[in-house]
């Protein structure tokens, strides 16, 4: 056991498309988490940022860049960039000051002010990037991807375009329940259906928006949070940042090729099976011990696979499990009860933060009509570029 850090306050800017820059963003969502806490901005010890690549020069010193926003003051700064992990990293950064004495409070802050359509790499050769490559040799954008993986679970698993739409409807009824959710409206199957297709066999409301926003966490030692007048905080237990092993024998972003297995035998488990495991070891947690789930649901068929990354359920009964109903409120085990990316679109630095500040509120009883009853462990997962990891694990009690 590493040892706990408490979560003394969670904020978030509202995802949308404002046109703004991500910095008014963050500061917003910096200022929602420090007032959540009751901590004033001159007690922060550090501020660790993650990094928006996109948004020029201040993107790649975000936590520098926040802290100048809210008002120069002497903390430590740090920043961090994983794509899609980067708000994961920035917890782990965090923790670790906490854990190692070096600051008492940590305010953790990730902003997007995203492009228009797909994500796709900055202009210029780079030959040795394969996030370029991919799109340079093969066209391949992120959508193309999605589909692929949608194609392999229905050629291997048997799932079927409905099951995909199923996860839209699930996750569409609980984000139009989420005040910071970008779309807040239910939909039906038949609109899944009738929606274009992008990348066959999904179409357009299976595959995630890009999107603005922020989100923010403010970080404690026990001891603090004690002193603060909070014994019984929302407590972050694990932190998963892994990497994959070798040979990686299905097709993942942003790589456009598989690694052999001829000479060596593939790994006992899949890249994200080994994220959400090396959380469970840390935490001492099992699945079985679950009341909720965030994950990364780029697509409705990505969402599928993590049930069963997350051990949620066996290889290829994901949609069964779908089907069932427990994966959605009021069912065993809900999984994105925030309304997931799906009713967010992806601001990439703030997503896997925001999947903390879901969590912070479930298991404080806090998230209102999405609230999950008797909410005490929840878990995240995420996936950044060239093998990055992503899952933290909160508990509440105990």
């Amino acid at each position: 056991m590493t040892g706990d850090v408490a979560v003394l306050g969670a904020g978030m800017h509202p995802w949308g498309k404002w046109g703004r820059g991500f910095v008014e963003y963050g500061v917003a969502a910096a200022r929602a988490a420090l007032a959540d806490a009751g901590v004033d901005w001159r007690e922060v010890g550090s501020i660790v940022g993650a990094d928006t690549v996109r948004g020029g020069y201040p993107g790649y010193v975000a936590g520098a860049t926040f802290a100048k926003a809210l008002g120069w003051q002497g903390a430590r700064v740090a920043s961090v960039y994983a794509a899609c992990a980067s708000g994961a990293q920035a917890v782990s950064a965090a923790r670790a000051q906490i854990l190692s004495g070096l600051a008492d409070v940590v305010l953790v802050v990730g902003a997007d002010s995203a492009p228009k359509g797909f994500f796709r790499p900055a202009s210029g050769e780079r030959p040795d990037d394969p996030d370029w490559l991919r799109f340079r040799v093969l066209g391949a954008t992120n959508p193309t991807y999605f589909g692929l993986y949608a194609r392999r679970r229905m050629a291997v698993h048997g799932d079927t375009v409905e099951d995909f739409a199923q996860v839209k409807v699930k996750n569409a009824a609980s984000g139009a329940l989420n005040p910071n959710a970008r779309y807040r409206k239910r939909v039906t199957a038949e609109e899944v259906a009738a929606s274009a297709v992008v990348a066959d066999p999904l179409r357009l409301l299976d595959i995630c928006a890009t999107s603005d926003g922020g989100a923010a966490l403010v970080l404690s030692s026990m001891e603090f949070a004690r002193r603060h007048g909070a014994p019984d905080p929302v407590r972050i237990r694990a932190v998963s940042t892994v990497s994959p092993r070798y040979p990686r024998t299905v097709l993942d972003l942003p790589d456009i090729a598989t690694d052999s297995a001829v000479a060596v035998e593939p790994p006992a488990e899949t890249f994200r099976a080994s994220i959400a495991r090396a959380a469970y070891e840390e935490a001492g947690v099992g699945p079985k011990d679950l009341s909720l789930a965030e994950v990364y649901d780029l697509s409705t068929a990505l969402e599928l696979q993590w049930y069963e990354d997350l051990g949620l359920c066996g290889e290829g009964e994901a949609a069964k499990l779908l089907r069932e109903g427990a994966t959605a409120p009021g069912g065993r085990i809900p999984v994105n009860v925030s309304g997931g990316l799906a009713s967010f679109g992806e601001a990439v630095p703030a997503q896997a933060i925001a999947q903390v500040c879901e969590l912070t509120w479930q298991l404080r009883g806090d998230a209102g009509d999405r609230q999950v009853p008797g909410a005490r462990v929840g878990i995240t997962a995420n996936q950044g570029l060239f093998g990055h990891g992503s899952s933290v694990i909160a508990v509440r009690g105990g």
